[in-house]
């Protein structure tokens, strides 16, 4: 008996000292961390482009990503941030008429570039034929990533005139047509989360079409 109630306070004992280490060791984590903040000091650069005709002179953070320069220094809200890892499309706009996804491209290397948002395609008293087409065929629900649906759209119609083949492509040599399985194949980096894509899909036939 004697020996079972050794073991026994023994066990207790290492408990309590248990306790009292990681306590202890937490109290001086928390006491140290409030004594001495780590800080990053900023590095400011100026950079200059165009923005939807206007153009922008800005000194900034060099981390500054496009979409977080458009957003919140420009208030260009109609790019939206959705995954930030480019991987929804939501933060399409154009630039130098090409594609890209805003979230991961800093503002410094655009110095000298021409960018256009949604807000640059058209107004609700002029809109462009994209957005119009997307409005007929109701390419949108929740209307989160519709922005960059319709600036990704205008740029493939831009891709399939210049030429630009993609993975439906039969041959490099071939000229890509404005069908179906084209216009999907290419728009495939853009997510809709309501499943509009169908509508989409024929918004941008029209417009094609149109164009054509």
């Amino acid at each position: 008996m004697e020996e079972s109630n050794e073991s026994t306070m023994s066990r207790r004992e290492m408990i309590v000292g248990t306790t009292a280490a990681i306590a202890a060791i937490t109290m001086a984590n928390v006491t140290g961390m409030q004594a001495a903040p780590h800080t990053v000091p900023l590095s400011l650069a100026k950079v200059s482009f165009t923005v939807n005709g206007q153009p922008q002179n800005l000194e900034m953070d060099t981390r500054t990503t496009l979409l977080d320069t458009l957003r919140e220094h420009l208030h260009f809200t109609g790019t939206k941030k959705g995954c930030d890892h480019g991987q929804c499309g939501a933060c399409t706009v154009l630039v130098n008429n090409q594609r890209i996804n805003s979230c991961l491209s800093l503002a410094l290397q655009h110095q000298g570039d021409t960018i256009t948002t949604i807000e640059g395609l058209g107004t609700p008293e002029r809109l462009h034929p994209m957005q119009a087409a997307f409005i007929k065929y109701d390419g949108y629900q929740c209307g989160y990533c519709t922005p960059g649906q319709i600036c990704s759209a205008v740029a493939v119609l831009n891709e399939i005139k210049a030429g630009i083949p993609s993975h439906v492509s039969a041959s490099l040599l071939e000229k890509p047509k404005a069908t179906s399985t084209e216009l999907r194949e290419r728009m495939s980096g853009n997510i809709c989360r309501c499943g509009a894509y169908s509508n989409i899909a024929e918004a941008m036939s029209e417009v094609a079409q149109k164009q054509a």
